[in-house]
């Protein structure tokens, strides 16, 4: 029996800026670290409680530390998964476990989990909600990036898009409006994502009242996200949704992310590697996801003032995951 002490903290990051979408506003991203240790290997996860979920900070992190005695008492990673529902109390957990199986094994995860990143992952850069004036000089600001994407979901999104792509007429575009659009409106503001030459449109109407999305043309492909969360019902999703954000907050740690991503594809849903406003130790291993996925969104150290120290290296919206000494590597 292999013994594993815990620890496990909550940390903030001041956001550069303020970090808008349709739910409200917030400046500092505050996530919970976890370590695992074992025979003086540690590996480490992050995850990023989110109300919307029903989730806190101080419950996600009492979760985690009511673990203590199952992984002293030689609890691992396959235990894990029905030790604790997914959430982002198990991402962490998860994703720390997979940091401290790399290091036993001396290898890296994706070795581990048998996926091979691409060189280069390119990544959407979030423009948060605003007037239509605000989001089109953001985005000219970050125009150089590989693709952009728009928090809508409030009164004025049409006027948001015609400006923004009057801003930036050649750069991609992806749009996620948080459940704020009302089903009288869809077909209308799609007409307008189509008309701005949008690749696609994230969770546009609340999760538990999406079922109008099976009656409309996709003019769009249409995205899930709070209406997605781990493997249980990925398929009701079809018919309503073109594809899936596979956030590991959501699927509870890599370990499902992946069977997720795998079921996805078998559902020929597209699918979006996504994430929380959080750091590096989020943004690795979620990485992981990338060969999967049609758009990614990793962009959640570029909202910070700063990053963890030896965290993934960023250029102009592209991501080297092969410079990362911060989680899932022997050395």
């Amino acid at each position: 029996m292999t013994t594993t002490r815990l620890h496990a903290e909550i940390e903030s990051f001041p956001i550069a800026g303020r970090f808008t979408i349709s739910r409200g506003s917030k400046t500092e991203a505050r996530v919970i670290r976890v370590e695992l240790e074992q025979h003086g290997l540690v590996g480490q996860g992050e995850c990023v409680p989110y109300a919307r979920y029903g989730e806190t900070l101080e419950k996600t992190l009492e979760t985690i530390q009511n673990l203590a005695p199952q992984l002293a008492s030689g609890l691992d990673r396959a235990g894990l998964q029905t030790a604790l529902p997914p959430g982002a109390a198990r991402n962490a957990v998860d994703c720390a476990f997979w940091d401290l199986e790399a290091k036993r094994a001396g290898t890296d995860v994706a070795k581990l989990a048998n996926v091979r990143p691409p060189a280069r992952i390119e990544t959407a850069y979030t423009i948060s909600l605003d007037t239509p004036e605000a989001m089109a000089e953001a985005a000219l600001r970050h125009a150089h990036m590989p693709l952009l994407k728009l928090k809508l979901g409030a009164p004025g999104d049409a006027d948001r898009l015609a400006a923004i792509r009057a801003a930036v007429p050649n750069t991609r575009l992806v749009v996620d409006a948080n459940e704020g659009w009302h089903p009288d409106e869809l077909q209308t503001l799609l007409r307008a994502s189509f008309d701005a030459g949008i690749e696609l449109v994230e969770q546009p109407l609340p999760a538990g009242n999406d079922a109008p999305l099976a009656e409309i043309e996709h003019t769009v492909p249409i995205c899930a996200d709070e209406s997605a969360h781990a493997l249980a019902g990925l398929e009701a999703l079809v018919g309503r949704y073109d594809a899936v954000n596979v956030k590991l907050d959501k699927t509870g740690g890599l370990t499902e992310a992946l069977a997720v991503a795998k079921r996805a594809k078998e559902l020929d849903l597209s699918i979006m590697v996504g994430c929380m406003v959080s750091t590096s130790l989020s943004m690795a291993p979620a990485s992981l996801l990338a060969p999967f996925a049609r758009w990614v969104d990793l962009d959640g150290p570029l909202l910070l003032v700063a990053d963890r120290p030896n965290g993934l290296a960023y250029t102009d919206g592209a991501i080297d995951p092969t410079v990362n000494r911060l989680w899932g590597r022997y050395a």
